[in-house]
């Protein structure tokens, strides 16, 4: 099996995409490119049973509703917007309430923050990779920092230059938790950038979508989560990946 994590950035030269073959009882890391334009993308993913990919699949229902009726001019008065609770469903998903509810992480808000870029270059790349299930498909959509809470792993203060020494602890937790998988010379370019530590997380919560390992969507938010997209958080132990 190979599974391929995408840690998308605006910018290629952000992004990491990191592949991982899998056999029996041990994982390898073959190759974790980065920069990565969506044609480089396009080349490693071929022959992949899932991807993962960190970046947001769509936009909350009442954003769209709601950009749509200002664009034509049919937007309803009486909504008092100068009120954080009326703005919060234009800015967060059902799956990040989701995630913060369940304590695993606060996913950024893809209306209103700057990952929204992300999520148009996501919303290009999966298009072009002809994915059209946004909840549960070839791709699907990662946050590293909930399984990395899921899995025991520090999830916060590892990224930035000025977090080297922190991103380098927990590059040797991960070879720690899970040494059934091998880093490689990867190793150290996991060590100096958050990206490329970020993509090989994401291609293991792939291999946890592949295996059915993650929390799904009850079936009265399909609909809605088929719009906005779902992010798959791990319910199994890094050991129970392999």
């Amino acid at each position: 099996m190979r599974t391929v994590g995408v840690d998308l950035a605006a910018s290629p030269k952000h992004t990491a995409v990191a592949v991982i073959e899998w056999s029996g009882d041990a994982a390898r890391v073959v190759e974790l490119a980065m920069p990565a334009d969506d044609a480089r993308i396009a080349d490693l993913v071929v022959g992949a049973d899932r991807i993962g990919v960190d970046a947001p699949f769509g936009w909350p229902d009442d954003f769209v509703d709601f950009v749509v009726a200002h664009h034509r001019g049919g937007l309803e008065a009486g909504r008092r917007l100068d009120e954080i609770e009326s703005r919060r469903p234009l800015a967060y998903r059902l799956t990040d309430r989701v995630v913060v509810a369940n304590g695993w992480g606060r996913p950024l808000s893809v209306s209103a923050d700057q990952i929204a870029h992300v999520a148009f270059r996501a919303a290009g790349l999966i298009t072009d990779l002809g994915v059209a299930d946004r909840v549960n498909g070839w791709a699907v959509e990662a946050y590293p920092a909930a399984a990395l809470k899921k899995w025991d792993l520090p999830s916060r203060g590892y990224k930035g230059i000025g977090n080297r020494a922190q991103l380098a602890r927990l590059t040797e937790a991960l070879a720690t938790a899970a040494p059934w998988l091998e880093l490689g010379a990867h190793r150290e370019q996991m060590i100096v950038d958050d990206n490329a530590f970020d993509a090989v997380i994401t291609a293991l919560i792939a291999r946890a979508a592949e295996l059915s390992r993650t929390h799904l969507p009850d079936s009265s938010d399909r609909a809605v989560t088929s719009r906005e997209g779902w992010i798959h958080v791990p319910d199994c132990a890094l050991s129970e990946l392999v």
